[in-house]
C-alpha cells in the first residue's frame, strides 16, 4: 500500500449488534454514550448490545451510534500517529469526519447527529419511502431510466456499477422493474426507513439548516471531501454550505474516491464499524482500501508506513 492515506468513516447500513464492544476510546465513549441516551431519550447501550436489530435499523439509534463509533476508531488511529491526507465520509459518515477534522467538537457533532436523526424520521413518516441499489449499470443509463419516472432519483453514486435509487414506495418499485428491463443486472430492495438522500427528505433538509447556520464551524484542519461536493476543502464557511445540502442530495462517493486519489496511488482506512466501504474501494483506480475493525490499529499503522 501507498504512503498517503485517508480516513473514511461509513453510514447507515453499517451497524450491527454489539459493534462498539472493541471500539478504542471506551472511556470517553461511554460518556459521549450518557450524552448521547440523554438527547435521543433512547436507552442506545441495550439496543447496541441486545436488539433487536430492527430497532438498531431506526434511523434515530443508528445514526447516533454510527457517528460515535465512527469517531472513536478515527480518534484512535490519529493518536497512534496516523497522518491522513484527507477525510470523507458516507452520508453519515460525513458528520463524523468533520469531527475528526476539527469542524467542530465530538459533542457539537453529536447534537446535530441526533437531531439530524429526529427530523429525516419525521420527514420519513411524512413522505414514504425506500431506496434500492442498482448493479451492473452505468450512473448514466439509470439516470435516463429514473428520469422518465415520477417521485425516484438517483441517491448513492457508490462505486462504479453500484448506484442506489431513492423515493416514493411504488416509484422505486415501477424504477426496478424498468431499470432490470433496460439491462441492469440486479436491482436489490434496502432495508431503510425512508427515501433518504432524495427530495422526499426536504422537510428535514430545511430545519437541519437553521441547526446548521447557528452551529459554530471551524476551517478544518486536513481536508475534507464531502458527499455534495467531493473535492479537498477547508473553509468552515464553505463546509457548513455543503453539509446543509447533503440531506436531499445524492451521496457522490465515486467521485469521492477519485479526488482522494488525484494527487496518487491512496489507501482509505475504514474507520468505523465494517468493511462496507472498504469493499467500494475495490473497483476504483489507484485506491486501496482497509478496514481498521478488521484488521486493527497496529497493523494499519505498518501498512501506511
Amino acid at each position: 500500500m501507498g504512503s498517503r492515506c485517508a480516513l473514511v468513516f461509513p453510514g447507515q447500513g453499517s451497524q450491527r449488534l454489539g459493534m462498539l464492544a472493541d471500539v478504542p476510546e471506551q472511556d470517553a465513549l461511554s460518556r459521549l454514550l450518557d450524552a448521547a441516551e440523554a438527547l435521543s431519550d433512547l436507552d442506545l447501550r441495550a439496543i447496541v448490545t441486545l436488539g433487536p436489530e430492527t430497532e438498531l435499523a431506526d434511523t434515530r439509534v443508528a445514526q447516533p451510534l454510527l457517528y460515535l463509533a465512527d469517531w472513536a476508531w478515527g480518534c484512535a488511529l490519529l493518536e497512534r500517529g496516523l497522518v491522513p491526507v484527507g477525510v470523507a465520509g458516507h452520508s453519515l459518515g460525513e458528520l463524523a469526519a468533520l469531527a475528526i477534522a476539527g469542524v467542530y467538537s465530538v459533542e457539537a457533532g453529536l447534537e446535530l447527529v441526533v437531531e439530524r436523526s429526529r427530523l429525516m424520521a419525521k420527514a420519513a413518516l411524512l413522505n414514504p419511502g425506500t431506496m434500492a441499489a442498482v448493479l451492473g449499470m452505468a450512473a448514466n443509463e439509470i439516470g435516463a431510466v429514473v428520469s422518465q419516472i415520477d417521485g425516484v432519483w438517483i441517491a448513492n453514486d457508490n462505486s462504479p456499477g453500484q448506484i442506489v435509487i431513492s423515493g416514493t414506495l411504488d416509484a422505486v418499485g415501477l424504477a426496478s422493474n424498468a431499470l432490470v428491463d433496460a439491462g441492469a443486472r440486479k436491482v436489490v430492495p434496502l432495508k431503510v426507513a425512508g427515501a433518504f438522500h432524495s427530495p422526499l427528505m426536504e422537510s428535514a433538509g430545511t430545519a437541519f439548516e437553521e441547526l446548521v447556520r447557528g452551529a459554530e464551524f471551524a476551517d478544518a484542519s486536513v481536508p475534507v471531501f464531502q458527499n455534495t461536493d467531493p473535492t479537498a476543502e477547508i473553509d468552515g464557511a464553505a463546509i457548513r454550505e455543503r453539509l446543509i445540502a447533503q440531506i436531499t442530495s445524492p451521496v457522490r462517493w465515486t467521485e469521492t474516491m477519485f479526488s482522494l486519489a488525484a494527487e496518487g496511488p491512496v489507501t482509505l482506512v475504514e474507520s468505523g464499524p465494517g468493511a462496507v466501504l472498504t469493499g467500494l474501494a475495490r473497483r476504483v483506480d489507484g485506491v486501496t482500501a482497509i478496514s481498521a475493525e478488521a484488521v486493527g490499529i497496529e497493523s494499519i499503522l505498518q501498512e501506511v508506513s
